[in-house]
This record gives C-alpha cells, sequence and structure tokens, in this order.
C-alpha cells in the first residue's frame, strides 16, 4: 500500500474552486477512471478521488461515485493497516449517505480514525473522522491476478515472491505488517497462523507445498 500513499500525498491541497469555476484537477478524477456525470467539482468528490488513487496504484477499484460502493471492493479486514480503505456512515447507518478515505491510524484515546481522502473540507486532506462512524476497512487487492508464490520460502528468505506471500496473507486478515518482501518473524507468524486453518498440518512457519495447497483454497474458495 506504499504506492498507494504516495499517489494520495502527492494530492495533498488539491481543492475546489468557489463560484462558478471548476478546478480541472478534481475533475480528472472523474474523467480518468471512467465516472459519468461528474461535470463540476461541487459534487461529492470523495469516492471519485479514491477511485482515481487505488487504479494509479494498480489496485483494485469500485467504479462509482458513491463511498459506500467501497463496501463491495476488496477483502473487509478488522485489524486496518495505513493505506485500507475506509468507509463511514453519515446521518445513520441506515442511510444511503456516507465518506470514504484511505486510513493512516486512529488516535491515542481510540475515538478518531485519521484518513486522506477528497472532499475532506473541499480538498485534498488528512482529516479525524469518529471511531463510531466506521462502517468497514476494505483491504484492495491488485487489480490483476493474485499472484500465489510457489515454495518454498522460510524464515531469511526476501524478494517478489515473499511479497506476493505477504499479500495474500493480508486478504485473509492475517497481520503480517508492511509487504516489504522480507520473511521475518511477523511472516512467520503468519504463515503458522494460516497452518492453523487446516488440520494435521504442521504448524512450522514455512511456506512449503503443502501450505500453498491451503492458502490457494482459502484464496479461492
Amino acid at each position: 500500500m506504499e504506492q498507494l500513499l504516495k499517489i494520495a500525498f502527492r494530492e495533498l491541497g488539491t481543492e475546489e474552486i468557489v463560484g462558478t469555476q471548476h478546478n480541472p484537477e478534481v475533475l480528472k478524477y472523474a474523467g480518468e477512471t471512467g465516472i459519468a456525470g461528474v461535470t463540476t467539482d461541487e459534487v461529492a468528490w470523495c469516492s471519485t478521488f479514491v477511485n482515481w488513487v487505488a487504479q494509479k496504484a494498480g489496485l483494485q477499484k469500485s467504479g462509482k461515485a458513491n463511498a459506500r460502493s467501497w463496501l463491495n471492493v476488496g477483502t473487509k479486514v478488522t485489524v486496518p493497516e495505513p493505506g485500507d480503505v475506509v468507509v463511514f456512515w453519515r446521518e445513520s447507518p441506515q442511510s444511503w449517505k456516507g465518506h470514504v478515505g484511505i486510513y493512516l491510524g486512529v488516535s491515542f484515546d481510540k475515538k478518531r480514525v485519521y484518513c486522506i481522502g477528497g472532499n475532506q473540507g473541499n480538498r485534498v486532506s488528512v482529516s479525524a473522522y469518529r471511531t463510531e462512524n466506521v462502517l468497514s476497512y476494505q483491504r484492495l487487492s491488485n487489480s490483476k491476478s493474485l499472484v500465489i508464490p510457489d515454495p518454498e520460502l522460510k524464515r531469511g528468505s526476501s524478494g517478489a515472491a515473499v511479497v506476493a506471500l505477504q499479500d495474500a496473507l493480508k486478504i485473509l486478515s492475517i497481520n503480517v505488517g508492511t509487504s516489504d518482501g522480507d520473511f521475518g518473524e511477523k511472516t512467520e507468524k503468519g504463515v503458522k497462523e494460516l497452518q492453523t486453518r487446516k488440520p494435521n498440518l504442521a504448524i512450522n512457519g514455512i511456506y512449503n507445498a503443502e501450505t500453498r495447497d491451503l492458502l490457494e483454497s482459502l484464496l479461492l474458495a
């Protein structure tokens, strides 16, 4: 998710133009993602912004202008990481209204969620929202085919295959930290957690052929 965050932060400060003019930078978010009907910077564009950032990062997108469309994109997670999508309700949980941004973290007292997003104070900004208004955290995967790496990988392994393994584990809500390509302690613990999901599978933290088969079966279920 590092690339997604870099793309989003490069847009900080992009804002609406007061009056009859419209900022072409805001309109590009809809134009480049193919979201129809956005012809002014006066309409709600939080979802359009997240779509644009996700597309630029090569990740899944909702393709829609409404914030709650993101509830059906990616995988719901309970332990969010920076770069996950966070969906909030507005007015009530049952309302169609909402807001969507890119999760950054929570306040010390856990009462506020910080996110970077569009249409936050009429601009791309970092803002805080009430934790109680969160509908869901969604983890996006690559818009291309998911890569399930070949075995064998174990502690000390590194490279693109480890990144693919880390990404796949996170889709299953297994927390392995940042997908950095380093098979360290967190990734080993993640593999062990995966191995507990099949009876009689050795829980050794080694991504071997049997573990790959389990990973594939869970991802394709």
